[in-house]
Parts: C-alpha cells; sequence; structure tokens
C-alpha cells in the first residue's frame, strides 16, 4: 500500500498509524507532495496525520481519504429520476461521526465540473487541499475535525475550466449581504413543543374554517429605533409579532420569503439559500423557535415560496458547475428580463427534485403550515411579459409552459399527501383554469388562489369620488359573477402599497375624514365578502405612507385616534369573521351568498346575506357614499330581530356613529322581493353587518 498526502505550504507531514509512533513521509515535492510505503499492508488501515507550517505543528489529524464514499447508491438513483423527496438528508453538509471521530459529510451536484473542493476557515480557503470523490456528478466528501459553525463553500473547477467558488445550494445557515459563505448547522438539536398543534393541524378544515392573515415582512415590521435601527431578532419577534397578531385576532401569519438572500431591497424575492432561514434575525433553530411560538398562540404560519425565479448572483445557482445546470441554455427560456433573473429548468429531474424536496424541507423541518407560491402566471406561461420572437412555443405550438405545468401538479399532489393539514397558495393573476382544483379533476391542485381581479376591481372603484362611484357600480358586484371558479383568497397585500401607488389611505377621496371613513367601510367590506382574507403590516392600522422596506412601520401613529380607530376595527372583523360560520364556511360554495340589491348604482349601495351550512344568516349593508340615509328599508329572507353586530360607522372606530340602535326587528313588509323587511339607519361611507336573531 502506497499513501500519498498533498498539503500546500506545509514544511512536512509525518504518519501516525494506528496510534504508533509518528514518521517522516518522504517529500517528493516541495509544493506539499508527499508519499509513504507500506509494504506489509495490502488493505485500508487507520491512520493520522501531523502537519508541520513553519513553526506550528498539529496535533495528529484523520485523513478524509482515509475513509470510503459517504453517499448511498440510492440516494443517487433517485436525484437522477427525480424522486427524492427528502433530499436534503442527503445533500449539502452534515455534522457526522464515524467511529470515534466527528466531522461533517459534504455533498453537492455538479455533473459537469472537472474539479469541485470544500473551502472553508478549516483549510485556509485553499480548493487543493480537501477536492471531493465525483460519484455520477455528485461530489462527496467526509472531512474529519470539522464542525457546527464552520464557514464553507465549493470551489469548483467548471466545465470550461473557469476557477469560482458556490454557496452550499442545500446549506441550512448561511451568511448575507457582502459575505455568502455557507455555515455548517446540526438541524438535529431542536427540540419542538408543538404537537397539540401539529395533531389539530391534520383535522382542520381550511376550505370550510377562517383564515384571516396577516403578511409581514420581518425586517420592516418594526425595528430597534434606539439601537442602531436594527432588525429584531427571531426571539424578539416570536415575542412582540406573535402576541401582536394573535391579538389583533389573525388565523394565520404570512412570512415574505425568508430563505436567505443578499439583497435587502428584492425583499427575499431573489433567494439564493433555498434551504436557509436569512441569518439576517438569527439561528435556524431561533426560526423554529418563532414558528413554535406561532403555534403556542393559535397561529399558522404560511412562507412565500419562490421556484419561479433565481438571481444571477455569482454564489448562487447561475451556471453552478460552469454550465446551464438549474437554469434553461437559451435565454428564451431562461431569463425573466424584467427582473434581471433565471428560470428553473422544470423539464430536468434534477431541477424538479431540488424544488419539491425544498418544499417538502420547509414543511417537515420547520412545521410550516402553507406556501404561498409567488409569480405563478410568470411560470405557466412561455411568453410571459415576452414580445414576439422573445419566447419558444411548447411542443404542440402553444404559450403554456407544459413542464412548469406538471411540476407544479407534483408539487401539489406531494405537498398534501405528506403533510396533513397543510396548504398551498398561488399568486397568479391571469384567468389560468383550475389553479386550486385537484389534480385528478385537471387542476394546478393549489389549495387556493389569491384573487387579483377582486383586488383590482375593488381598489379601482375606491379610489373615485363617491359621487362618479354610481358609474363604476360592476366593479364592486362583478367579483361575484367569478367568485365560484376558484377557492380564493382576497388580498391587499405588500405589491399594492409599494413603487408610487401609495398607501391604502393615500388612494381614498376626499378629505381626512372621508378618506379615513372609506378605509374602514372598504375593510369591513372586504370581510364580509366571500372569500378567505389577507391583510399586509400596516393596513391594519391606516398606514399613512406606502411601505418602505428599510425602515419600521410607522407605529407612532397609534398616538392618534384615527388610527386607533381602524386598528380596533380591523380586530373586531377578525374577532366577528373567526366566530359567525355564516362569514366563512360557505366561501367557496354558491349557497353562503346572495344578493339583496347589487343594482342601486344611483346610490352606490349594495346589499347581500351571507350564510352558514346550518342557516344562520348575515345581512350586510355597504353605502360608498358619504350621504346617510334615514329609514332605509332593506328586504330579509326572513322574521326575527336583526342585531347590528359590526357597523364601520361606529365611533368606536373614529365615523360619525350613526346607526340602528343595536338592531331593529323584521317586520312582515315586502321589500326588495322579500316577504319581510327592516328599516335602518344608513351611516355614511360604512358598512353593516346585521345577524338575524330570534324574537
Amino acid at each position: 500500500m502506497v499513501l500519498r498526502v498533498f498539503r500546500p505550504f506545509t514544511a512536512g507531514v509525518k504518519v501516525s498509524v494506528e496510534g504508533g509512533e509518528a514518521v517522516e513521509m518522504k517529500c517528493l515535492h516541495r509544493e506539499g507532495f508527499y508519499e509513504m510505503l507500506f509494504p506489509n499492508r495490502s488493505g485500508p488501515f487507520a491512520y493520522r496525520l501531523i502537519f508541520t507550517f513553519g513553526e506550528v505543528v498539529t496535533e495528529p489529524l484523520v485523513d478524509p481519504y482515509c475513509y470510503g464514499p459517504v453517499l448511498g447508491e440510492q440516494d443517487v438513483y433517485y436525484l437522477g429520476e427525480g424522486t427524492h423527496r427528502r433530499l436534503w438528508k442527503a445533500m449539502g453538509a452534515h455534522p457526522k461521526r464515524f467511529g470515534d471521530v466527528d466531522g461533517v459529510t459534504f455533498a453537492v451536484w455538479a455533473p459537469n465540473a472537472h474539479r469541485v473542493s470544500v473551502i472553508g476557515d478549516f483549510n485556509g480557503w485553499d480548493g487543493r487541499v480537501h477536492p471531493m470523490r465525483n460519484h455520477n456528478g455528485i461530489w462527496e466528501i467526509f472531512l474529519p475535525h470539522v464542525c457546527p459553525g464552520d464557514l464553507y463553500k465549493f470551489e469548483i473547477v467548471g466545465a470550461s475550466g473557469g476557477l469560482f467558488a458556490k454557496s452550499d445550494p442545500f446549506a441550512f445557515f448561511s451568511q448575507h449581504g457582502p459575505e455568502t459563505a455557507s455555515i455548517v448547522h446540526d438541524l438535529g438539536r431542536y427540540t419542538w413543543n408543538d404537537g397539540d398543534w401539529m395533531a389539530k393541524r391534520a383535522a382542520r378544515d381550511l376550505y370550510h374554517g377562517p383564515m384571516s392573515i396577516y403578511e409581514v415582512h420581518l425586517g420592516s415590521w418594526k425595528r430597534r429605533h434606539e439601537d442602531g435601527n436594527r432588525f429584531l431578532t427571531y426571539r424578539e419577534l416570536a415575542d412582540e409579532l406573535v402576541d401582536y397578531a394573535a391579538d389583533m385576532g389573525y388565523t394565520h401569519l404570512e412570512l415574505m420569503p425568508v430563505a436567505e438572500y443578499p439583497f435587502d431591497g428584492s425583499w427575499g424575492y431573489q433567494g439564493c439559500g433555498y434551504f436557509a432561514p436569512t441569518s439576517r434575525f438569527g439561528s435556524p433553530d431561533e426560526f423554529r423557535y418563532f414558528v413554535d411560538r406561532c403555534h403556542q398562540r393559535g397561529l399558522g404560519v404560511i412562507l412565500d415560496w419562490v421556484p419561479a425565479h433565481f438571481p444571477k448572483d455569482a454564489h448562487g445557482l447561475a451556471r453552478f458547475d460552469g454550465t446551464a445546470l438549474y437554469e434553461h441554455a437559451d435565454p428564451r427560456q431562461g431569463e425573466h428580463a424584467d427582473w434581471g433573473t433565471l428560470i428553473f429548468n422544470y423539464g430536468r429531474n434534477e431541477v424538479r427534485n431540488f424544488l419539491i424536496s425544498n418544499a417538502m424541507f420547509w414543511l417537515q423541518e420547520y412545521h410550516i403550515d402553507g406556501l404561498r407560491v409567488d409569480a405563478v402566471a410568470s411560470m405557466l406561461y412561455l411568453d410571459y411579459s415576452r414580445e414576439h420572437g422573445q419566447w419558444i412555443p411548447n411542443q404542440y405550438g402553444g404559450r403554456e409552459n407544459i413542464e412548469a405545468i406538471a411540476f407544479l401538479k407534483q408539487l401539489n399532489q406531494i405537498c398534501y399527501e405528506e403533510n396533513p393539514g397543510i396548504i398551498t397558495l398561488a399568486e397568479e393573476s391571469t384567468a389560468f383554469p383550475g389553479v386550486s382544483r385537484p389534480v385528478d379533476t385537471g387542476g394546478l391542485g393549489f389549495g387556493f388562489k389569491w384573487n387579483m381581479g377582486w383586488m383590482n376591481d375593488s381598489l379601482s372603484y375606491m379610489s373615485h369620488e363617491p359621487v362618479h362611484r354610481k358609474y363604476h357600480h360592476g366593479k364592486a358586484t362583478f367579483s361575484m359573477i367569478y367568485a365560484y371558479h376558484e377557492n380564493y383568497v382576497l388580498v391587499l397585500s405588500h405589491d399594492e402599497v409599494v413603487h408610487g401607488k401609495g398607501s391604502i389611505v393615500q388612494k381614498m377621496p376626499g378629505d381626512r375624514w372621508q378618506q379615513m371613513a372609506n378605509v374602514r367601510f372598504f375593510f369591513a367590506w372586504m370581510f364580509a365578502h366571500p372569500g378567505k382574507k389577507l391583510l399586509f403590516q400596516g393596513l391594519e392600522f391606516g398606514q399613512s405612507e406606502e411601505w418602505n422596506y428599510s425602515v419600521s412601520l410607522p407605529w407612532h401613529l397609534l398616538d392618534f385616534d384615527e388610527h386607533v380607530g381602524v386598528q380596533r376595527l380591523v380586530r373586531d372583523l377578525n374577532r366577528v369573521y373567526v366566530s359567525e360560520p355564516a362569514l366563512h364556511e360557505l366561501d367557496h360554495e354558491p349557497g353562503g351568498f346572495e344578493w339583496i340589491d347589487h343594482n342601486d348604482a344611483k346610490h352606490s349601495l349594495f346589499t347581500f346575506i351571507r350564510r352558514s351550512r346550518s342557516g344562520e344568516l348575515i345581512v350586510i349593508l355597504v353605502n360608498a357614499t358619504p350621504v346617510p340615509r334615514s329609514g332605509y328599508r332593506l328586504g330579509v329572507p326572513e322574521g326575527g330581530f336583526y342585531e347590528e353586530i359590526l357597523n364601520s360607522d361606529s365611533a368606536l372606530y373614529g365615523g360619525s356613529n350613526l346607526g340602528s340602535a343595536g338592531g331593529i326587528p323584521a317586520r312582515p313588509q315586502e321589500s326588495h322581493g322579500r316577504p319581510y323587511s327592516i328599516q335602518v339607519e344608513v351611516p355614511p361611507l360604512a358598512t353593516v353587518y346585521f345577524k338575524q336573531r330570534a324574537v
């Protein structure tokens, strides 16, 4: 047997066999190449190496190359087949113990590379020290003495001979900003305390249940001004944000992307570390603590997840082994010109496997309750935001991205099959059919779809002066024509309050009182409309200026009654929405909604009924003008007492406090084609809920 060692910058190397005396190896080349012959050995044996660097002599170290392959044949096979659902358990960096030796296994997919090495603090970032072994395109090695917390990257000699360094696509922890190294992390150290939540989640039916989502950007929800405008940590957020959202009555938090990203201004939507929660706010286990705390307070956690594109940052996935590995080589298929990003090659087994296993990773390792998939429309269409000649038709000559459609179906099937109680939501802005319908009926398999049509129409309607709204009445009622085509979530998201669009308050016409009254009645109308709900941070207290990702929300506005009133209204809307089955049970079924009058464009007044499965009903009245109407007769389907359970014009919320004195009995007097009616006071710019009670 011959032992050869290459270690640059060494003055000498000794070898100790099976704990015996250390013997000097013969130097064959002054660059650090050594050899020793063992004439009486015919197989592997235990040895350690002692390196001399000038006057420094190391402790005896285990040689990584005395170990055989650390990657299983099945892992390699299932990756190539595209069916390895827990790929993160095989790839990346994993602390391991072999015999009495602690270290870390490394594995990375780079099939076209000529050489891949692990580089880090532990070897002077020198790619000559620890080259990896190629195992059918997967490079792997076990490095003794490396431990959690160590920084590392992969140094690659690419397909064309270029030398460059990449972060680990499967890293569990990473640096952010100008420093982009991956960090070795042990995922097996956290103990969860959300067993009760997880058991109940598996039996929960969100299709028929309430879902009120608070969308949050962790970097700007709140900052420590007194401490240099720093971010809150995951642990601080686990106290302050979680308690706030729970006290406000939300059922879910939706986090804008937390997977590691280099540029703050991308808000996380241009991520490079798909398996690493950003280190801006703390460690992976601290993020687990945050999720754990959400569950203990009764809040589900939804993550924004971005499989539509990825950035071109040099340390990321772009041309990972010197070739278009994760992306398409042809820019007509592989680039988003609008965003300056690259598009995943959904037709490649290994790429689909990477993305699906990443979704599974967040659901299983971090107990995430839902994934909101970003920019689905850009995935579905080959000509998305492209001119003629800038895209390639599919095999049938059409514009649909067949591979992406197949990927989304597979993604949803696997996520739902293996993670009881989770949900997936699509941000999809076109009329693509069946986005939230089961795969076996021809749909994409998402649980829910963002209702971008309702958002655009309703904001357009609200932007008009009340005196002109009668000419745009159809925008207030049109959403009910298609309300049951999908399982919709009504959204007022971050996209509506950035890039010069102004805040929700700024979109409203009129003087300051009317602006705030418009906001209040709009939110109350939204919570009465069929569909689950989502509000972006700051909307719940009427943030006056548009959102700025680099500073904290303007919490000082809560020193003013008008903003406290909006916040109090949203808290009460959540309470009523969650507690009243009529407002959520039949969100996606026609039996849950009935117009009373949708034709009163002259007065910009519309009225409707929401019903529960058991027949409970709530009557909704919306007045989109500042004109109060006294003695308005409203037809209702049944007798009884109609209690006013919410009025956005209440003085509690900053309104004029005009209402129906807590409620009014129905009389057997026909109106609006109904056998009974109630005579109510219609407040200005207001939405009012009346719940039928037995007399």
